[in-house]
């Protein structure tokens, strides 16, 4: 009970501000609240998301609602929350989904006003890395620039900070949705991630109203939470039924680095967890058979990326290989009139070196 006055008075303070700003000022207020479900995100994954569910329905029910001082309010955020009730009784509001077109060239820089400000720091010539790199967001049928991105990066640019782009927008987010994807993937859905990594596309159903409580209630929602926060784009739409299905693909270079690096974060913990020594027997003995059989099993629960090319299978047994003690482990050295891809060379000379070349087709007859 001792906590119930001080709670109150949070609940309220919006309210509070708005009766003093319009005494003073003599007009009714205007309230902007930006990316207001971060609070929400925080509280899910940190463990009292029920209590901050409570506290914004109350706060926006005194801001919003019953808040005499107002004129208007603007929110924004990644996703419509509302089976939470949060928004209960403010029916004036006016909602433009990433799905709209409406306001869309507002969420960004359009390519006209990205050319001008390239143009305006006389780095033009770098027009395409930028686009690779931080365009491709999509509302309704318009396409944006990541704003935060592309500033950091002019400003790098322009004060000699870099040569190369950034992931600007990996630093102001946990990312927590794409590592619950990843760390939580069944067998389909990382063959859907591969797909992405490589360039594809995948096909989900669009739910606008879903929460952050119904992220494991199907692994379609957590797709819907990667399209609405950012880590996909919709490159076409279907109505099937009653329903709408987006085709959707990952939208430009940093959030390609944000996928893969948490997928190499996921690929490391496991590595480190995981019991290779039937592996490092099998390779120092000899007994292909066996390491053929190791190596499919860890394959088989990974997810591959790089367009699933050599160099994955490369940087893949290079990791596995970190916990085999006693060899200095070599990568693409250049030998004799060859070049070998991994070798395991032995710090007593008494045991055997080993040279792995690794070789890559499409079917298993081809082998």
């Amino acid at each position: 009970m001792e906590g119930t006055a001080p709670m109150t008075k949070y609940c309220t303070a919006l309210q509070t501000l708005s009766k003093c700003l319009e005494k003073y000022h003599k007009q009714k207020v205007i309230i902007l609240i930006d990316e207001y479900d971060v609070p929400l995100e925080n509280a899910y994954f940190n463990g009292f998301y029920d209590e901050m569910v409570s506290f914004i329905r109350s706060l926006f029910e005194s801001a919003l609602k019953t808040n005499e001082s107002l004129k208007f309010a603007i929110l924004t955020g990644c996703l419509r929350i509302s089976r939470e009730s949060i928004f209960t009784g403010l029916n004036n509001l006016k909602v433009v989904s990433v799905l709209d077109e409406s306001y869309a060239e507002y969420f960004g820089f359009t390519q006209d006003e990205t050319d001008s400000f390239l143009q305006a720091y006389d780095i033009i010539d770098r027009r395409n890395e930028v686009k690779n790199w931080y365009n491709g967001y999509l509302f309704g049928n318009t396409e944006v620039y990541n704003p935060w991105s592309l500033i950091n990066y002019v400003k790098d640019i322009f004060h000699k900070n870099t040569e190369f782009p950034k992931p600007y927008w990996s630093n102001t987010s946990s990312n927590s949705i794409v590592h619950e994807l990843i760390e939580n993937a069944d067998d389909n859905t990382k063959k859907e991630l591969e797909g992405l990594v490589a360039g594809g596309t995948i096909e989900k159903p669009v739910h606008e109203d879903i929460t952050y409580a119904d992220i494991y209630k199907s692994q379609d929602n957590l797709w819907n939470f990667l399209f609405f926060t950012g880590y996909l784009k919709t490159v076409g739409k279907k109505f099937i039924g009653r329903q709408i299905y987006l085709l959707m693909t990952i939208p430009n270079e940093e959030i390609m680095y944000i996928y893969e690096n948490n997928i190499q974060e996921w690929f490391n913990n496991r590595i480190k967890t995981s019991d290779f020594s039937g592996l490092y027997n099998s390779i120092i003995s000899g007994d292909t058979k066996a390491f053929e059989d190791y190596l499919r099993e860890q394959l088989h629960g990974s997810i591959s990326f790089m367009d699933s090319a050599e160099n994955f299978y490369h940087g893949f047994l290079l990791g596995i290989l970190t916990g085999l003690q006693g060899y200095e482990k070599l990568s693409n050295r250049e030998r004799g009139e060859g070049r070998y891809d991994i070798i395991l060379k032995p710090y007593d000379e008494r045991q055997p070196a080993i040279i792995l070349k690794l070789k890559r087709v499409q079917r298993f007859t081809e082998m």
